[in-house]
């Protein structure tokens, strides 16, 4: 399995961040993907990425609720960040109007701009999206059969917004711990979406799946998302583990051609 969004390197991981490593690896995680925030968030990242190589894969981007009237500051900064290469795509960015509609403008802007760097720089893009469906479709229509490619995190829309997103080509669905809530509705609407269009995530230490709700969500946990969705679909969890995992390495190409030369150099 592959858990294509967790914040692991946050504040919440400081006491036991190896053990918690160890403790996806044994629940059968093969790759960890972190998104980023903003500047504040990238030296943590980077510090987790370099104590496990090959294991956690940075992104780089500029999180919707972190865009002020300072935006185009952290912009030029990301621009500077992705001279990097390591980077294997640009995230988290999107569209926030949950918490505050102050700098929607700005918002959208950054998140233009972070899908033009995406598409020059042939990256994938993390696109965050909370109350704010309607919006981004519109925003990325200026962007539709340009190659542009990604994944929607957190998806938690209807049926006919899934299938909006999945015409409109080159997206996956991250689907995560909402999955398991008894009152979501996530399960339901995934019956009508097939497994080719769905990736794995768990977004630690946020959204932690039943059994576990009200506690810290970490990446292990991402065998019960894929326990769950074998329920939804009908078949075993090694079926699940099997599609999204290769949906994750098409997606996220940079791992794979990483994999391909760690291989070839041992």
């Amino acid at each position: 399995m592959i858990d294509t969004h967790s914040h692991i390197y946050s504040e919440e991981f400081d006491a036991d961040s190896d053990y918690v490593i160890q403790s996806a690896k044994s629940a059968g995680v093969e790759h960890i993907i972190l998104p980023n925030v903003d500047k504040d968030s990238l030296p943590r990242l980077l510090e987790l990425v370099a104590q496990h190589p090959n294991y956690c894969y940075p992104c780089i981007g500029i999180h919707p609720t972190s865009i002020d009237a300072d935006f185009e500051t952290e912009l030029k900064w990301v621009k500077s960040e992705l001279d990097n290469p390591n980077y294997i795509a640009l995230g988290e960015i999107g569209i926030d109007l949950h918490w505050d509609k102050t700098y929607f403008e700005e918002q959208k802007i950054a998140f233009a701009q972070q899908i033009e760097w995406a598409l020059a720089y042939k990256l994938p893009v993390i696109i965050h999206v909370r109350d704010s469906f309607r919006e981004t479709m519109t925003l990325l229509d200026a962007f539709k059969n340009k190659g542009l490619e990604g994944v929607f995190h957190s998806f938690t829309g209807s049926v006919d917004e899934a299938k909006e997103i999945i015409d409109f080509g080159g997206f996956k669905l991250g689907i995560n711990g909402i999955v398991t809530f008894k009152n979501s509705g996530l399960a339901q609407v995934l019956e009508h979406i097939e497994l080719e269009h769905i990736l794995l995530e768990t977004d630690s230490p946020y959204l932690t799946p039943t059994p576990h709700r009200g506690k810290r969500n970490e990446s292990s946990y991402i065998k019960l998302i894929c326990d769950k969705l074998a329920l939804v679909y009908k078949t075993h969890p090694e079926e699940i583990d099997i599609i999204t995992t290769e949906n994750a390495l098409k997606l996220f190409r940079k791992i794979q051609f990483k994999k391909q030369l760690s291989d070839f150099l041992l």
